[in-house]
Order: structure tokens, then C-alpha cells, then sequence
């Protein structure tokens, strides 16, 4: 593929299942589609994924801008039958409110060990290492891809980690990475077309 016609970064997977996506227009690479069809859960990192790593600091407090794409993608997700975590290294009211508004109940922050975390959310889901996806932007979150099976990084993540991630989304984060994500993987799971027609009335 070229340019334009190329739809994705892959990267990881490439080397895992031998040269896996070709995503075009709305096709799905029947290879990456395998790999997310197990999926259960989504584990995200906040601050350059939900967000786009800005932070905005007054005397009224921290504020964060998040993307309404990537909040109704999350509700969707959830709405599907599907659990998610976020996982970020700070904390913030900011990030609670918006869990809270989305109906993300596992909100875990202030995290040292994200691999650790991961695992304990795992363990009380149980759910396995290979039915999860992670995504995240910078080197606190290669920790999350050691648990993860599959793992997603923004556009704009750290070169680093776009270089480990299996899948390089088209959006930056903030701006409709996540909305990317979640809307590949229920397309992978057969789940997109009916989160579209509860829409249409």
C-alpha cells in the first residue's frame, strides 16, 4: 500500500501475525479482526490518550479537554457488554468526573505500577491477558503492553511506543484515537452496525 491508500501503522503485529493490517476505507484486515474478536476489555491511559497530554492549571484548579467522540465511543463500548479501565499515572477531579460521567467505573489513578494494576483488574474480571486491548501514548504505558494482548497507540504517542504498539491509529489523542479504537474493535466483534441502528430511531 501507498499513501493514501494505506489506513493504519502496524507495527508489533507485524512481526506477531506477519504483516497484519491492511485496513481500507470501512474493510477490516481479517487477521487484526481475529486478534480483537476475543476482546473483553479495553484498558486506557488517560493524559495524551483520552486527552491530548495539555494540561490547563488556574487558581480554580486543573481543567482537561476531552473528545465527545471518544466519550460516546466509550459509552457505546460499554453499552456493547463490554468492561474498561482506565489506568493513568496522574490524577485528577478533572479525570473522576468524566468516568463518572461515561459510566467507567474502574478509574484507577495515581498509579506507579501499571502493569501491576492491570493485572489486579484482570484477576477480579477475570478476565485473560488476551482478551484485552490497552492503549496508551508515552513509556509508563509499555507496562500495559506487556499485559495486554493488544495494544493501540494515538498517532502522536512517543515514537517509542508507536514502535512497539501492533496498531497506530490514524486520530492524535485526544482527537478520536480512542473513538478509532473502539469503533475497530466492534466492527472486529460484529457489534458496530446494531451501536449505529439504535441511533437512527
Amino acid at each position: 500500500m501507498h499513501g493514501s491508500q494505506r489506513r493504519c501503522e502496524v507495527w508489533g503485529l507485524a512481526s506477531r501475525f506477519a504483516n497484519l493490517c491492511t485496513m481500507q476505507e470501512r474493510g477490516l484486515d481479517p487477521r487484526l479482526a481475529t486478534a480483537l474478536a476475543p476482546v473483553r476489555l479495553i484498558a486506557l491511559d488517560v493524559d495524551g490518550t483520552l486527552t491530548d497530554g495539555g494540561i490547563f492549571v488556574s487558581p480554580a484548579g486543573e481543567q482537561l479537554r476531552f473528545d465527545v467522540r471518544d466519550g460516546l465511543g466509550i459509552v457505546e463500548a460499554l453499552g456493547s457488554g463490554l468492561s474498561m479501565a482506565w489506568i493513568s499515572g496522574r490524577g485528577s477531579p478533572a479525570m473522576e468526573e468524566r468516568a463518572r460521567i461515561l459510566g467507567v467505573r474502574e478509574v484507577h489513578l495515581r498509579v506507579k505500577d501499571k502493569a501491576s494494576v492491570l493485572r489486579d483488574v484482570l484477576a477480579r474480571h477475570g478476565v485473560a491477558p488476551h482478551e484485552t486491548l490497552a492503549m496508551g501514548d508515552d513509556w509508563p504505558d509499555l507496562a500495559l503492553r506487556a499485559v495486554a494482548g493488544v495494544f493501540f497507540a494515538p498517532a502522536d504517542a512517543h515514537a517509542l511506543v508507536r514502535e512497539r504498539a501492533d496498531y497506530v491509529t490514524q486520530a492524535r489523542g485526544g482527537h478520536g484515537a480512542v473513538r478509532e479504537a473502539l469503533e475497530m474493535l466492534l466492527r472486529a466483534q460484529g457489534k458496530l452496525d446494531a451501536r449505529i441502528g439504535a441511533h437512527r430511531g
